[in-house]
């Protein structure tokens, strides 16, 4: 299969990438700029110049494809709507380039916020004032009616591994930077993880084989309680390792604090029985204890 990815040279997409091309498809990847073209070509994959702000770039690479990887998102906390606007342009093009065709439009999305209290799974439908982006994940799923394959590829909110710069090294930074390693409150509020490898590994079975409509879940481990999480990083940087009250976790964690201090299971029963998934890297307290995140 002939395959466009977008967001090819990110943190998920230069894994998934490499494991497209193992599996026998063709990859052309979106470029923005020429060290992006040039990383592309290193890879082996065919470059298709454009982003996230054009459009038509987009529907041209869809309909030079057989189906499309969508992993490129804006990640602007300053402006959340003007993401999910550029991210709902981006739909609505390479879901009108794939119309008819029946191929895979599979799109990032995520775990968090899923099913607040309880253990989220594949079968839950998140809501959209949760995060303007949730909606647009939506209309990807309607256009299954219009003769494509979506599939949401929805994310743990900690996908780890070597040359991270997400959460976890943020987490890493601010105890650093607070000399000490902090969680919130008891620390038993859960974030799901995943290695980036087999994040990548489970892109290229749902390409292969998840149905229309299909939400499938990269998460390998279902929960890493918080307080597990501040304590391999407190081993990592030899520092002492203490509870935020909730009220103070804005101030020691900024951004980060309601993120971190949220409970957020997220199974993926259903994902490996579908796909047949088997995550084989590294959990989350392994990478944290392997030493490159204090690098």
């Amino acid at each position: 299969m002939r395959v466009l990815v977008t967001g090819a040279t990110g943190w998920i997409g230069s894994a998934v990438v490499p494991q497209l091309l193992a599996a026998g498809h063709q990859v052309l990847g979106l470029a923005r700029s020429d060290a992006a073209a040039a990383a592309l070509t290193a890879a082996g994959a065919d470059v298709h110049r454009g982003g996230l702000d054009d459009p038509d770039s987009l529907r041209a690479g869809a309909a030079a494809a057989d189906g499309v990887v969508h992993l490129a998102y804006h990640h602007d906390f300053s402006d959340m709507a003007g993401a999910a606007r550029a991210d709902r342009a981006a739909i609505d093009a390479l879901g009108a380039a794939l119309a008819g065709t029946g191929g895979p439009l599979l799109f990032a999305s995520g775990t968090l916020g899923l099913s607040p209290g309880r253990v989220g799974t594949e079968q839950d439908v998140p809501d959209p004032a949760v995060h303007p982006r949730v909606a647009n994940g939506q209309v990807a799923m309607a256009l299954a009616a219009s003769g494509v394959r979506p599939v949401a590829l929805r994310f743990a909110p900690t996908v780890h591994g070597e040359g991270d710069h997400g959460f976890v090294a943020r987490l890493v930074a601010i105890a650093r930077e607070q000399g000490v390693s902090g969680y919130v409150e008891d620390g038993a509020n859960r974030w799901p993880a995943v290695h980036r490898l087999d994040a990548a590994a489970l892109v290229v079975k749902a390409l292969d084989a998840a149905p229309a409509g299909t939400a499938v879940h990269a998460t390998a481990e279902e929960g890493v309680p918080a307080r597990e999480i501040a304590e391999a990083i407190g081993r990592g940087l030899g520092l002492p390792v203490a509870s935020v009250p909730a009220d103070k976790a804005a101030a020691h964690f900024g951004w980060l604090g309601g993120f971190f201090a949220a409970d957020a299971p997220a199974s993926s029963t259903a994902t490996r029985a579908l796909l047949g998934w088997d995550p084989t890297h590294p959990g989350l307290i392994a990478d944290l204890d392997a030493g490159h995140y204090y690098r």
